[in-house]
């Protein structure tokens, strides 16, 4: 029998893991008789695709900031046709990451290769006219929040909402008792868990700001701790040159969803640790800063009333949030303090987030993912 080979690209971590999960889960029902080639990292590496592009060559945050990626964007999009071309391609699999897929999925129409997109473009928040793009070059979308099911069905766009795929994911691995004793903490004072965000650039937008909220708390109540959830992907001693002189900040790697799960309130960047957190039931307020210039682009795109994922599923404010020029130590020290004073404010969002969770799925996003994918072949 000949093997069917399978184009499958990551643009960032996040989705070199629901990737990997898919090549895994692809595996279980189409065979042997698959081979996965592709654009991903480490994820899609230790299950067998064989890479021919680094999603670290077109991963970028921010308007301004994508403009210097163009030409590495495009030359990975072109070296992914002849690939797919060289190898006879049965099927091309895309995960998020819409700046360089759907200039893929142009390619892949060129060269008749169906593509089947998992966790498609958020043309509900700005560029609806993506959605027109879509109708044209993708086969197949598959999407993780059940608001877009309605909105690619509306625009012709065959569609499925399988759920979130970190619903089974999200779980910590200790309980409270055991994180604190574990980082020297103490379970029966305030803990206040942050998320600054997992890239360099967005880390450098928000971090000055969150010390600064915290050094207020702080000296509000000295009983307060503080943990620092490190994105993986960082160097070791990244936060070292931007330590506050009179605030302790115990830093964990690895471990985010257990600083999470034993946090009584929580600092998160908006992007999908909102939903990490919401996953867990932590209350949190929701930062974000982009650069002045990206700020004046986004601010007459985005149409969205709404910018954490947390309230756009909910369909409503569950958790306050600080962006651009709201996000300041001031107002993150307010929201922080009111959660941790009110038990009634937190039971209050924590019974909003459970809303939130229940409306994310099941469990199984990948499986019945996989199964589109495979029906496709």
């Amino acid at each position: 029998m000949t093997e069917k080979q399978i184009l499958i690209s990551a643009g960032e971590a996040s989705s070199d893991m629901y990737a990997a999960r898919l090549v895994t889960a692809l595996r279980e029902r189409a065979g042997k008789g698959v081979r996965f080639f592709g654009m991903g990292g480490p994820g899609m590496v230790e299950v067998g695709v064989d890479l021919i592009a680094d999603y670290h060559e077109v991963a970028v945050l921010g308007i301004a900031e994508v403009l210097h990626k163009i030409p590495s964007v495009i030359g990975v999009q072109n070296r992914l046709k002849r690939e797919a071309q060289r190898r006879n391609a049965a099927l091309a699999i895309l995960v998020d990451s819409p700046g360089t897929h759907l200039g893929v999925a142009r390619r892949m129409k060129q060269i008749g290769v169906p593509v089947g997109y998992f966790i498609g473009p958020q043309i509900w928040a700005w560029r609806a006219g993506r959605v027109r793009v879509v109708k044209r070059r993708v086969n197949r979308m598959v999407v993780i929040f059940p608001f877009e099911e309605k909105i690619y069905r509306d625009a012709g766009v065959p569609v499925t909402f399988v759920g979130h795929p970190l619903v089974e994911v999200v779980r910590p691995s200790m309980t409270r008792a055991e994180f604190a004793a574990r980082h020297n903490l103490d379970a029966n004072k305030p803990i206040v868990t942050i998320l600054p965000g997992s890239r360099a650039n967005e880390i450098r937008q928000n971090y000055g700001r969150i010390v600064g909220a915290c050094e207020r708390l702080k000296r509000d109540n000295g009983s307060m701790q503080f943990v620092l959830a490190v994105a993986p992907n960082l160097l070791p001693d990244f936060f070292s040159g931007c330590r506050s002189p009179v605030l302790e900040m115990k830093e964990v790697t690895g471990a985010t969803y257990t600083a999470l799960a034993a946090a009584d309130c929580a600092i998160v960047a908006s992007g999908t640790a909102t939903i990490e957190a919401a996953l867990l039931g932590t209350p949190m307020v929701v930062i974000y800063r982009v650069t002045p210039v990206s700020a004046f682009i986004l601010g007459r795109m985005i149409r969205t009333p709404f910018f954490s994922m947390v309230n756009l599923v909910a369909g409503r404010r569950v958790v306050r949030e600080l962006i651009q020029d709201d996000f300041t130590p001031e107002a993150v020290e307010g929201e922080v303090r009111r959660l941790l004073d009110s038990s009634s404010a937190r039971d209050q969002m924590k019974a909003s987030l459970a809303e939130v969770r229940a409306k994310l799925g099941p469990g199984g996003a990948i499986e019945r993912a996989a199964d589109i994918f495979a029906q496709m072949l």
